[in-house]
């Protein structure tokens, strides 16, 4: 982990979380839930695809119940962190948990792929120390996600005008922007935008930049998830 990965001195300090691990656990369970937020609703299904050092101790170091209780909603110190997976099955949320033995960029690496009804999405993310984590990868589109500034996430069709219209409603919200990072698959077709905020935390509706014509989905990630 580089020194540009910490935004505090929390996060070098560690997480107030449920144990035994800050990146087997609380990040672990920061994963899920970003997930989950990304997703926008409880998952019917989740298969939880580990690499590496999780996929060789998830079940000792309680990877598995954090990434179900992420999903479920809850944050790294919930008290009812170690019972996620029975209440996820208490609810009907079916996890299933795959290791693999592929190597990947980051040891502590976990794939969600989530479904609801005819709904799917795959995200890619990692714990990386300190309850701090990275989403890498949405849908097959390269991500660069850090948890650990509030962030907008915004799905739309690759348009010209989008962008500008987006960060014109930012600026009357009094919102202010401190990074965007715009990206596409190709010319036309999907493409999302990273908007990293000064705030703490957003006080105020997204719904006005949900209602312009081809954006698909804008997910609001707290510095607190």
């Amino acid at each position: 982990m580089s020194k540009q990965d910490y935004t505090s001195v929390f996060d070098i300090i560690g997480p107030v979380m449920t144990g035994p691990s800050s990146s087997h656990t609380a990040g672990a369970a920061r994963i899920g839930k970003i997930a989950r937020e990304v997703f926008g609703e409880t998952p019917e299904s989740v298969n939880v695809y580990l690499y590496e050092s999780f996929a060789k101790t998830y079940r000792g170091h309680g990877t598995d119940v954090a990434i179900a209780g992420g999903i479920l909603g809850m944050n790294a110190d919930d008290e009812k962190l170690h019972e996620s997976l029975l209440i996820a099955q208490a609810h009907g949320v079916a996890i299933q948990f795959i290791p693999l033995a592929e190597d990947v960029h980051h040891p502590n690496t976990a794939k969600l792929v989530m479904r609801a009804r005819d709904k799917k999405m795959t995200i890619v993310g990692a714990s990386i120390g300190g309850g701090s984590v990275k989403i890498t990868n949405i849908n097959d589109i390269p991500v660069d996600i850090n948890g650990g500034t509030p962030t907008i996430l915004i799905f739309h069709q690759d348009l010209p005008g989008l962008i500008a219209r987006v960060a014109t409603i930012l600026s009357d919200l009094e919102i202010n922007i401190s990074t965007m990072k715009v990206d596409r698959d190709s010319k036309g077709n999907n493409a999302y935008m990273v908007i990293e905020l000064d705030q703490e935390e957003l006080h105020t509706s997204l719904d006005a930049i949900r209602e312009i014509p081809y954006i698909k989905s804008v997910t609001y990630i707290g510095r607190n998830i």
